[in-house]
This record gives C-alpha cells, structure tokens and sequence, in this order.
C-alpha cells in the first residue's frame, strides 16, 4: 500500500517593513543627506508616533535603524511600540552627497548633475560623495544578510528598517528586478511604510508608500511557495 507523502516543510519567508522617517524642518525643501543634528520636527514626532501604532499589529521580531538622528528617533518610537530595542545598520544610512549636503533642492536643479540622477542614476556620483549605486549595492547586501540572519531563528520573521527615501527606493528597484535607472519610478514619503516579502524564490512588493491602515496581515504570510498568484489572487498572500 502506498504510503501518504510526507507533507513538506514550510520555506523561510523574511518580511522587510521599509519606513522612511519622519519630517524634520528642512525635509521637502534641502538635501539633508549625512547632515548631524538634524531631529525630527513636531509633524515627523507626530508621524513616527502613528506609524509605530500602526506597525506594532505586525509584531516585527527587530526593529534596525540608520544612524542618523531623524531615522534613530523614528526607529525608537516603532520599537517602543513593539516591545523591542532598535539596532543601528550603518549599511542603511543616507546618500553620501558630499558637496550636494544641506543645499537647497531649488539650487541642486539647476546643477548639470541634477539631469544624471533624474535619468541615469546608476551614473551619477556626488562631488565628494558617494554613488548611488554604491548606495544601492550596501543596502541590498544589507537586507539580504538581515533576512538569512533572522530566518535562521523563525521560519516567517517580520522586522523593520528605518531608513531614507533614496535607499528606500533602491531596495524597492532591486525587489521588483528594476534597473537603478527606474528607481525614481518609486516614491517613498515620509513615515511611509513599504513592505516586501522575500521568499527563496522571489521577493514580492505587498505595500508601497503606505501612509494608513492596519498591518496586521503582514504578521504571517499565508503561501510561503514564492508561486505568484496567476490571475493576482484573492489579497493577503493567498493563492487564486
């Protein structure tokens, strides 16, 4: 008699909780790159506090932060929320923009090199700084060590890294098999929330500048195969 075959063992799923942080005074309006002492402002306080609510229902296992003060204040209000202790990965830290620092944005537009990072950013490299794909390269390297670190303790981890908009977007080229020149296709606001599951077989983009609502159906994917849904399923991770 046959015997029923052995049910096989759910593959490793790493969820990353992408949040840029929150407003600070010069947000919008100068590059603040690596700039020291730049602190949240009264909005990006009230922004970091809304998210680590809404992030809290999606019990992350870690909470990793940038070590720039507007991402560590963001970082620390979401691990508050969660029971946890942000760590700092300086592998997710802002652009180097050497000479680009502090400028007005107006200013920067007007700069030949604006046009490279516009249309070529795998070409531009700031005047004293650092490349953008240099900045990509750390970053995904970064996230894939964070997810076989966290995987090799829980077979579905769920963690968040608080980061900056460029990087943000990097990470979100890579996960959708975008060259960097696409990456100004994405938009990352302040104290938004991206989320991308990495399975063996492919990662999945689920959210996308999110600025509201609940997260509780990011806690425990529902298919853990990496088989996307022919036809896009039913939501939240299931097959149809």
């Amino acid at each position: 008699m046959a015997t029923a075959p052995h049910p096989q063992p759910a593959e490793p799923v790493a969820t990353l909780l992408l949040v840029r942080h929150g407003l600070t005074e010069i947000t919008g309006s100068a590059l603040a790159g690596r700039r020291p002492g730049l602190h949240l402002d009264d909005r990006g306080r009230a922004q970091a506090v809304a998210v680590a609510a809404r992030l809290a229902e999606a019990r992350p296992v870690a909470v990793v932060s940038s070590p720039l003060e507007r991402c560590r204040e963001t970082a620390d209000a979401i691990a508050a929320a969660a029971g946890l202790t942000a760590t700092v990965d300086d592998r997710f830290t802002e652009c180097d923009y050497g000479d680009w620092t502090g400028r007005a944005l107006s200013d920067l537009a007007g700069e030949p090199l604006w046009r490279v990072v516009q249309a070529h950013p795998s070409a531009a490299v700031f005047p004293r700084g650092e490349s953008l794909a240099a900045m990509s390269q750390r970053a995904v390297a970064a996230v894939r060590d964070w997810n076989a670190r966290l995987t090799r303790d829980s077979p579905a981890p769920v963690y968040v890294v608080c980061s900056h908009g460029d990087v943000i977007k990097a990470v979100v080229a890579d996960a959708l098999g975008l060259h960097l020149d696409q990456f100004q296709r994405v938009q990352a606001d302040p104290c938004s929330l991206t989320a991308i599951r990495y399975t063996r077989l492919r990662p999945f983009v689920v959210r996308l500048n999110d600025v509201g609502g609940s997260t509780a159906d990011l806690a425990a994917p529902a298919d853990t195969s990496g088989d996307a849904a022919v036809g896009g399923g039913a939501g939240g991770g299931s097959r149809g």
